[in-house]
């Protein structure tokens, strides 16, 4: 339990959902069991009894259905945010999401906008095997029309929320299972940058160490280590998958002249791929060293402990990769 000074990245969702819906009338949740439960990972309790049944909605499990109509109450006028249970469930929305939802302010001519945001639990660490672990941010960061944010801080979990209500397009809201137990200083607005910018969690002036979401402890923990052994890492966590902070990455591995991207994603046609690209045509003749990646192993998540977490991007592994890429092993 927090402390009263602190506050959990799954209380810092909370308090935004309610702070939303206090504020502006159209706002409602959907989602499983996101009523009488209180959401699957307990992020919604209470709410119910707050603001009753007509403005937090159990839907059935039809993701394509509940998915639909919050699309159909965007267009409406309303400001629906869909919760789907995991990422995993969301692909049996994908119709929905990426051929309706991101499509119709292009085919309407600009007459139409879907002020939609679809917040989605992702990743591994909790040994819920194939069904439900998968990190999938890099299938939504390919679709133009939408914005897809990774919040890896209770700040960004805590103020994120109602930039994407804001904003006149679907935004697609990656919340990490591992990251909802986290507890920080209760944020303040400040501790917040605008959701389409990258920020440096740690200044560093030898590697820059990219990633997002759930990966961010990992390659915190990762950064203070090398600091250790005399490698000076400077970690770069994107915050926005789509638009990504091109600037913020040319910026970072200009100053470091080396880089390694950390993605729970499968490597191959990973988001980390992009990243490198990008840094390629764009920093080319900054780098001292090739750009690094580490990425989750090309298989489904498993169920046992040790085999999951030898499938997932580890601290030791990055500090490897890093001290490879530094010419330090």
């Amino acid at each position: 339990m927090t402390d009263g000074t602190t506050m959990s990245y799954r209380e810092a969702i909370r308090q935004a959902l309610r702070e939303a819906m206090n504020e502006d009338p159209r706002v409602f949740l959907m989602g499983e069991d996101v009523g009488h439960y209180g959401g699957c990972y307990g992020v919604s309790k209470g709410l119910l009894s707050e603001f009753g049944d007509e403005r937090i909605r159990d839907t059935p499990l039809s993701e394509s259905g509940f998915v639909g109509a919050g699309v159909g109450a965007a267009l409406g006028g309303m400001r629906p945010i869909v919760e789907v249970m995991t990422v995993n469930f969301s692909l049996l929305a994908l119709d929905q999401i990426v051929n309706n939802a991101a499509t119709i302010r292009h085919m309407s001519g600009g007459q139409f906008n879907v002020p939609l945001v679809i917040r989605m639990a992702s990743g591994a660490g909790r040994q819920l095997a194939a069904q439900h672990s998968h990190s999938l941010e890099c299938w939504y960061a390919h679709v133009p029309g939408l914005k897809v944010l990774a919040p890896a801080t209770v700040a960004d979990a805590r103020f994120m929320l109602k930039m994407a209500l804001d904003d006149p397009d679907p935004v697609v809201i990656f919340e990490h299972v591992m990251l909802y137990n986290n507890e920080e200083p209760i944020p303040t607005p400040d501790r917040c940058p605008p959701m389409e910018q990258a920020f440096v969690r740690r200044e560093g002036s030898d590697l820059t160490l990219i990633t997002y979401g759930g990966s961010l402890p990992k390659v915190l923990a990762a950064a203070e280590e090398l600091s250790h052994a005399g490698i000076s890492a400077e970690v770069l966590d994107l915050r926005s998958l789509r638009p990504l902070d091109t600037d913020a990455i040319v910026r970072s591995v200009s100053k470091t002249h080396r880089a390694l991207t950390v993605d729970e994603g499968w490597r191959t046609g990973s988001l980390a791929g992009e990243i490198s690209a990008i840094i390629m045509e764009q920093a080319f003749w900054e780098l001292d060293a090739p750009v690094g990646r580490v990425c989750s192993q090309e298989v489904p998540i498993p169920y046992p402990k040790h085999l999951e977490d030898a499938a997932l991007p580890q601290r030791g592994e990055i500090v490897q990769s890093a001290k490879q890429i530094m010419g330090a092993v």
